[in-house]
């Protein structure tokens, strides 16, 4: 028998607060159009996005990352010293080693926090916050920050005609907190890895140490295989996630996919049978798409303009470099 006493932890988690960072340099279609063969008409009717945010030096994955740390930890109404374990979803932190979030929970003042980052691309806010429920349910944290951050601008080939215009910078955060009812939902998630090869980074690091290629690594993608493979089998994950908690689409308030394409998005709205009165997440049209940090930033925006409110129930749903996906449905902080 067992001498290990059992973990105390909540009955169940919530997100509690939520905060968002968008880079002062706001990108129209037209900066993208310098170096690329195409039109604003085109970039607008392929992907639905008009402008991008670009990160300045200054506006580092961890500077970013605290700015929308502290304001989701406000939104939260606790302290930074609260804050038990730190996660950073992220693709374009350059250090392999140590991880940012360590550096990100010195800055927020936290009380040496757990902290480690996850590498999931677009999919990486769904896994974290799926380990952050674990963490309070189990006992191991009484409060965890979820973040995604990137600076893809820093991994964007801008003379590639099919991904110049996708990428924006930013960052996103939640703060999960203990719940006496259950507002996060069984998490649906998994990966493809036959698929891998339709989104990836060019070539390894050690190829441009080495000097094998002269370009600095990129994100390129398949777009016509992941435009297919988002339509139609990331509907059937959302609609297994709604099925998990046990909601019908009638039943959302709200749809929050990833902001990768806006055609994606309209698929998957048209697939579910979403009612008109399902507000839908389209930030993909002034912030581009972000990876990791794109549901929080939508999420973020929603609260804000009012398009969303505290305790609407929200379809959540990541997917993207793996492939990876997680989909899980939430009540909005």
């Amino acid at each position: 028998m067992s001498k290990i006493k059992a973990s105390k932890g909540a009955p169940y988690a919530r997100i509690v607060g939520v905060g968002g960072y968008r880079p002062i340099r706001v990108v129209p279609n037209e900066v993208i159009l310098e170096t690329i063969d195409s039109s604003d008409e085109w970039i607008r009717s392929r992907s639905g996005i008009q402008t991008r945010h670009w990160a300045n030096d200054e506006e580092t994955v961890a500077a970013m990352s605290v700015e929308a740390s502290g304001k989701a930890i406000a939104d939260a109404g606790i302290s930074a010293e609260q804050i038990g374990a730190v996660i950073v979803s992220t693709v374009s932190h350059f250090k392999q080693t140590p991880a940012v979030a360590t550096e990100i929970a010195d800055k927020l003042g936290t009380n040496k926090a757990a902290a480690f980052d996850i590498s999931a691309g677009c999919a990486g806010f769904g896994y974290g916050l799926t380990l952050a429920k674990g963490m309070i349910v189990e006992g191991s944290a009484e409060y965890v920050l979820v973040i995604g951050v990137e600076r893809l601008s820093d991994l964007t080939d801008l003379e590639d005609r099919a991904t110049a215009f996708l990428f924006g910078d930013g960052a996103g955060a939640v703060v999960v907190g203990p719940s006496q009812e259950p507002h996060i939902g069984p998490t649906v998630w998994g990966s493809e890895g036959d698929k891998s090869e339709t989104i990836k980074q060019t070539v390894p690091w050690t190829d441009y140490r080495e000097g094998t290629v002269e370009k600095f690594p990129a994100i390129t993608q398949e777009g016509q295989a992941v435009f297919r493979w988002a339509v139609f089998e990331m509907a059937k994950v959302a609609q297994q996630a709604l099925d998990a908690a046990g909601i019908t689409a009638a039943e959302l308030d709200v749809f929050i996919p990833h902001q990768a394409n806006e055609r994606i998005i309209d698929s998957m709205v048209k697939t579910l049978k979403l009612p008109e009165t399902v507000t839908v997440a389209r930030d993909v049209r002034t912030t581009g798409n972000t990876s990791a940090a794109s549901i929080p930033l939508a999420m973020e925006r929603l609260l804000a303009t009012g398009e969303a409110k505290s305790g609407d129930t929200a379809l959540v749903i990541g997917f993207g470099a793996g492939l990876v996906y997680a989909a899980t449905v939430v009540t909005l902080p």
